[in-house]
């Protein structure tokens, strides 16, 4: 799920402060909680319900055999998947990394290919549990691979392989509770949003700072598939639909607009049709403006690469975010991604040359330019004239003391507008970006991601663009970091590089990806996630006396420094009253200046 609600940052600040001194831990009966406190669920009936094998089948899956109550641990999937893998020939389990808590974590391939373990057709990834509350992705993969394997669905392996992550975050989806994800109706208890160093791992994909993040985008490097599908489960309204999905940029904001085109003209449809036909409800992700006035519309807009569906936009991968509705009961939306989940292997099979020719073509492009910031538009780019929604009243709730929604399950229709975004912010890419052999996190995170770059031999004189940060402000901590937001000021000047210095060419398939976590002013940039605490250290000191004899020695043979110096004076006269501040000033601009407050070290190489 995304964050939609304009409350949830406050909320979580509450919960924060309300987790200091938890209550004792409560035993819920399963499913209770759900009943209790959430609205009444639509009623449903579909052609998809026959994809449920009969109780006491021999590969019933767990989740089906509870009746879609419960959904099984880490131990019990792999021990299911490991038998399916010694029953068909087509299944293989594999691991490609261990979590946080030294779990390993796997992927099943099922493939035709002779060799399990050397397939060579295109690829689908598909992965569940990236946040293990929202764990539909993973009993409906299990479900579909019995079925590929064992029960005549293995024509969906003509044309590609499915490489299947039951799991991504299994160290959250073992910390299972009743009450985490209380919005999502079932299973009876589900795990936990983050992973166990408390990081959300569909905010990662760009600064990787978790080993399941390392882990992931190392297999997405491996496989390089067609198609990347990452199943979650919203938050939100109630609403009639049932499954929603989406990609990066939907309507127009795509940043490579090829893989974008066939998303939308092909993927869309051929699991709209088949879900429908399956009996489901499917549109495209409605992701509200206001989760209290469902009627001020859903958002449109870009995406950076923190998540999912932002990462496979910048590297020129097809990634679908699916995500069912919360208050549909569980065996609705496992058995909804089931159904979408095969559409998906179909038309990825039928399309599978198009997909390669239009990866290379967002590969090929060098787009000059990078999207940094945008605003909501001040008129809808459209309407959905028939939104299915749910009608619902307020009432005075004694637990917050104001108006809360009430969902009372009756359909209704209404006009819905689409808010789209207006562009307040692009950079021009450079021709490269130099980064310090010193800043070894950063030059990491580059090797992580497959970035193209050389580190020099001998010292280089180049034409740089240095950048220096205004006003820096630290954010609160968030996914194990503490965010800058500044200002930004840039200045050409002449630059020696030191050997060992790493150059970044924009001129690569992955230079929008290094765009965004070099520039500056991206909002996904190293820079913005706080990869560069000396920037904001004092520089050293020295005593007032000096201090003084050297500022009226710059205002004294500095012309353009006295005339800067006099002109804050003027504008800040809190800055004028502050001897110190007045001192620190000039001091930071005597000779060259300290070389790290506030000096962004990463440059750029200009004409």
């Amino acid at each position: 799920m995304r964050p939609t609600n304009p409350h949830r940052s406050a909320f979580l600040a509450a919960v924060t402060v309300a987790l200091a001194s938890p209550a004792p831990a409560q035993q819920v009966p399963p499913g209770a909680l759900s009943q209790a406190i959430l609205p009444p669920a639509l009623p449903w009936s579909g052609a998809s319900e026959a994809l449920i094998v009969p109780a006491g089948d021999a590969w019933i899956t767990p989740a089906e055999a509870s009746n879609f109550a419960t959904t099984p641990r880490y131990a019990e999937v792999r021990a299911w998947l490991e038998r399916l893998d010694a029953a068909s020939p087509l299944v293989s389990v594999e691991t490609f990394g261990r979590t946080a808590e030294g779990r390993e974590m796997i992927y099943v391939r099922a493939s035709k290919d002779t060799a399990k373990r050397g397939a060579r057709k295109p690829v689908v990834l598909v992965q569940g549990g990236i946040h293990s509350g929202e764990i539909d992705g993973k009993d409906a993969g299990l479900m579909l691979l019995r079925d590929i394997a064992l029960r005549g669905k293995d024509s969906l392996l003509d044309q590609v392989d499915l490489v299947f992550v039951p799991i991504y975050n299994i160290d959250g989806h073992e910390q299972m509770s009743p009450y985490n994800f209380p919005h999502i109706r079932g299973p009876a208890n589900k795990g936990r949003d983050a992973n166990a160093r408390n990081i959300d791992l569909n905010r990662d994909y760009a600064k990787l700072d978790a080993p399941e993040s390392r882990a992931m985008v190392a297999l997405i490097r491996a496989l390089d598939p067609i198609l990347y599908v990452d199943c979650h489960v919203s938050e939100g309204f109630d609403m009639q639909y049932d499954v929603t999905f989406t990609y990066a940029g939907w309507g127009r904001y795509a940043r490579h607009r090829a893989t974008a085109g066939w998303l939308e003209q092909r993927f869309g449809p051929a699991v709209s049709r088949a879900l429908t036909a399956a009996g489901h409800v499917p549109t495209i992700y409605p992701s509200p403006v206001d989760t209290r006035h469902p009627e001020r519309g859903i958002r449109y807009a870009p995406e950076g690469p923190r998540y999912s569906t932002g990462y496979g936009d910048f590297i020129g991968v097809p990634t679908v975010l699916v995500e069912n509705h919360m208050l549909k009961p569980y065996r609705r939306r496992v058995l909804g991604t089931y159904v979408l989940l095969e559409a998906a292997l179909r038309v990825a099979g039928t399309d599978a040359a198009r997909i390669a020719r239009d990866k290379a073509t967002d590969r090929a492009s060098r787009p000059a330019e990078l999207l940094t910031r945008w605003t909501p538009a001040a008129t809808p780019i459209g309407w959905i004239d028939d939104f299915k929604g749910v009608a619902f009243d307020t009432y005075l709730s004694p637990a917050s003391g104001r108006q809360e929604q009430r969902w009372t399950a009756k359909p209704i229709t209404f006009r819905m507008p689409i808010i789209g975004q207006t562009p307040t912010e692009q950079v021009r890419l450079p021709r490269a970006w130099w980064v310090p052999r010193e800043q070894t996190e950063v030059i990491e995170r580059l090797r992580l991601h497959g970035m193209a770059f050389e580190a020099i031999a001998a010292p280089r004189t180049l034409a740089v663009d240095q950048v220096r940060l205004i006003d820096p402000e630290l954010s609160r901590p968030i996914e194990g970091r503490y965010p800058i937001t500044a200002r930004v000021a840039h200045a050409r000047a002449e630059q020696v590089m030191p050997a060992g210095s790493v150059r970044v060419p924009a001129d690569q398939p992955l230079g929008l990806l290094a765009a965004s976590l070099l520039e500056p002013e991206s909002q996904d940039s190293f820079l913005a996630w706080g990869f560069f605490p000396e920037m904001l250290a004092p520089p050293p000191s020295t005593d007032a006396f000096v201090l003084a004899a050297l500022g009226e020695h710059v205002l004294a043979t500095d012309p353009a420094t006295k005339r800067a110096f006099e002109a804050k004076l003027r504008a800040e006269p809190p800055f004028a009253a502050d001897p110190d501040a007045r001192l620190a000033w000039l001091y930071a601009r005597a000779g060259p200046g300290h070389p790290y407050p506030l000096r962004y070290p990463i440059t750029r190489e200009v004409d």
